[in-house]
């Protein structure tokens, strides 16, 4: 007994000797650790947090460190704190906290080592703490949001209503990104503002750079492949732009690389194959060059619902209104109307057929060019498509262009709707000049000058009369000097008139063959200086001069001006001339082209050289 208290006494000498001994700092030091969940994800972060109390200026710490865990981002925080009780003096405490982001490398019951600090030549040390990790992804804890801070939300005093339908056409946000192990410091992300649509609705997908690193330039970017897909570049910017962002608690500088809406095209869950990108960091010489390759995504489609018009496309989705402008109502023959189907709202514009323009056959409507006009709002695409058709009336009268309807699915409504316009009436009159009176064939010319001949001839003939008297001659008439030329005179002047007739008639025949050729070498002329305006701007001119050059060939080809004329008589003109069947189409061919090229926009380089080649061929080796 005696033993055991005289050892008693001689440890609580120690004891107190080393609290003599120790500094007055070590009195009120406090150094733990403590965790913001005790279950988390493998793929999740949580929150380490180390706490010193009143710890000495040169006091180091050492974060825990083990195999099974990595340190994504760490902060340190200090703060002082001032309490008084019972009126006695006050009670100052310096305390600095450790936060460090973290995140397992494996599932199971882990453990955090203890961490360290050494502070007056002592090494102090704080409780492991114990984690379970499971397989996946959890998601941050109840009631906390990314990075240990309190998320509020005010009541939604609608939420209640039945009548409140979510809005597929404002912006939703896009999915959080994971951090990637190994490259946690600049990783490349997509991303999509939604995974599950029907066929044809859009979705969009979005490249970010998120890094913590300065960023020289980015040298080259491989989107994804898209297939069962329609894209739409939606914004691609040419200059790098960050914001600040927190991914699981990490800051970063989030930097858009691409942007686009894509349509997909058939149902099922569609695959979407991850993005390449070369990425230069650091300045100057200083740079370093990495390859990031982002993550694979996949997005469900659903069908569209049953009860859809018979032949709509998958593409007829969103919300869209059809409308028909007429550039005129009332016409003369033989000019032209320009009737525009314009398509324009919410959806895959460039992906989209209006209906289609019909017409009675009265009205010859040529085949129409498309122009598109897409201008995205809000990530959402949205536009118009118009389709101009060149209508050119045949005959006169009242015609009707018949209503036109396009048939979509509204994703807003959930249902099939059908957009429809009005019909058109075009009243057609006969123009001022009217067609040109069928000009006399050649046959009737020639019959007209030889008709002229003879009349002349005729006219120009005086019977001989001579009297004569018996008188008892003197000598024989036949005998005398006279006689000879008074007897062949009538032959002489019956063979000069018919010499004159003739060589007038051949005169007049060859003047109008002269003037034909003439006309046609007026013709190609104009056809060669239609070739200058070939390369100009004013298309029109183009087209108008060959269309003057081809109807003045016309004209001396077959005896008599075509302006004016439609193209069946044209036709029926050619016809009648034992025209050959491939030189008619050849000439019909240029007329219509040259309309069409006047009024409907002219088409390109190429279309015009094929015109100026077909209006050469019909004018070379006319029979």
């Amino acid at each position: 007994m005696r033993r055991t208290g005289s050892s008693g006494r001689v440890a609580v000498l120690v004891g107190l000797a080393l609290l003599a001994s120790a500094p007055a700092w070590a009195a009120g030091l406090e150094f733990y650790q403590t965790v913001n969940r005790e279950e988390v994800g493998s793929e999740d972060t949580f929150l380490l947090t180390i706490v010193t109390v009143d710890a000495p200026p040169d006091a180091k710490v050492k974060p825990p460190s083990s195999d099974d865990f990595e340190v994504l981002n760490s902060s340190r925080s200090s703060q002082r704190s001032v309490s008084w009780s019972g009126g006695g003096p006050a009670n100052i405490q310096d305390i600095t906290k450790y936060v460090l982001v973290m995140r397992a490398n494996r599932a199971g019951r882990l453990t955090i080592p203890p961490a360290e600090m050494t502070a007056g030549g002592r090494t102090y040390r704080t409780d492991s703490v114990q984690l379970s990790v499971k397989t996946g992804r959890m998601g941050p804890p109840a009631g906390q949001a990314q990075g240990g801070r309190q998320q509020q939300r005010l009541p939604d005093p609608f939420a209640n209503f039945p009548s409140r339908l979510p809005d597929p056409f404002t912006e939703e946000s896009e999915d959080e990104p994971t951090i990637p192990r190994g490259d946690s410091d600049l990783f490349l992300r997509a991303s999509l503002d939604r995974d599950s649509v029907v066929v044809g609705e859009q979705v969009t997908l979005s490249l970010y750079i998120y890094s913590r690193v300065d960023l020289n330039s980015v040298d080259a970017v491989t989107m994804p492949k898209l297939e069962g897909f329609w894209t739409e570049e939606v914004e691609s910017p040419t200059q790098l732009s960050g914001e600040q962002k927190v991914v699981d608690g990490v800051p970063y500088r989030a930097y858009l690389l691409r942007r686009r809406a894509i349509f997909p095209v058939k149902a099922g869950t569609l695959s979407i194959s991850p993005a390449e990108a070369d990425i230069t960091t650091g300045f100057l010489f200083a740079g370093h060059r990495v390859h990031r390759v982002s993550n694979g995504l996949k997005v469900k489609v659903a069908p569209l619902p049953p009860g859809a018009p018979p032949g709509m496309s998958n593409a007829n989705v969103g919300s869209w209104r059809l409308s028909m402008d007429v550039s005129q109502t009332q016409v003369e023959l033989g000019q032209p109307v320009t009737v525009k189907v314009i398509l324009e709202g919410v959806g895959n514009v460039k992906n989209v057929t209006p209906p289609k323009l019909t017409g009675p056959s009265a009205l010859k409507i040529y085949d129409p060019t498309t122009s598109d006009k897409v201008s995205p709002q809000r990530n959402r695409v949205q536009g118009r498509r118009v389709v101009e058709y060149l209508v050119m009336p045949q005959r006169t009268g009242t015609f009707t262009l018949p209503a036109l309807e396009f048939p979509f699915f509204d994703v807003r409504k959930g249902g099939y709707e059908v957009a429809r316009t009005d019909p058109v009436t075009l009243t057609v009159e006969q123009g001022a000049g009217g067609p040109t009176p069928t000009p006399t064939s050649p046959t009737h010319v020639a019959d007209a000058a030889n008709e002229q001949k003879n009349v002349l001839t005729t006219g120009g003939l005086r019977p001989v009369r001579y009297q004569a008297r018996f008188v008892a001659p003197a000598e024989a008439p036949w005998k005398r000097g006279f006689f000879v030329p008074v007897a062949m005179a009538p032959l002489g002047l019956l063979f000069g008139v018919a010499l004159f007739g003739g060589l007038r008639g051949r005169l007049a025949t060859r003047t109008q063959g002269d003037q034909g050729k003439q006309q046609a070498k007026a013709a190609r002329k104009r056809l060669a200086e239609a070739e200058k305006l070939q390369a100009g701007g004013d298309v029109g001119a183009f087209y108008g001069e060959v269309e003057k050059a081809l109807h003045g060939f016309l004209g001396a080809r077959l005896g008599g001006p075509v302006s004016g004329l439609t193209r069946e008589v044209i036709a029926e003109r050619m016809t009648a001339a034992s025209v050959a069947p491939e030189r008619r189409a050849q000439v019909l061919y240029v007329l219509e082209a040259c309309d069409f090229g006047r009024y409907g926009g002219g088409g390109d380089a190429a279309a015009r050289q094929k015109v100026m080649d077909a209006a050469a061929a019909a004018m070379e080796g006319w029979a």
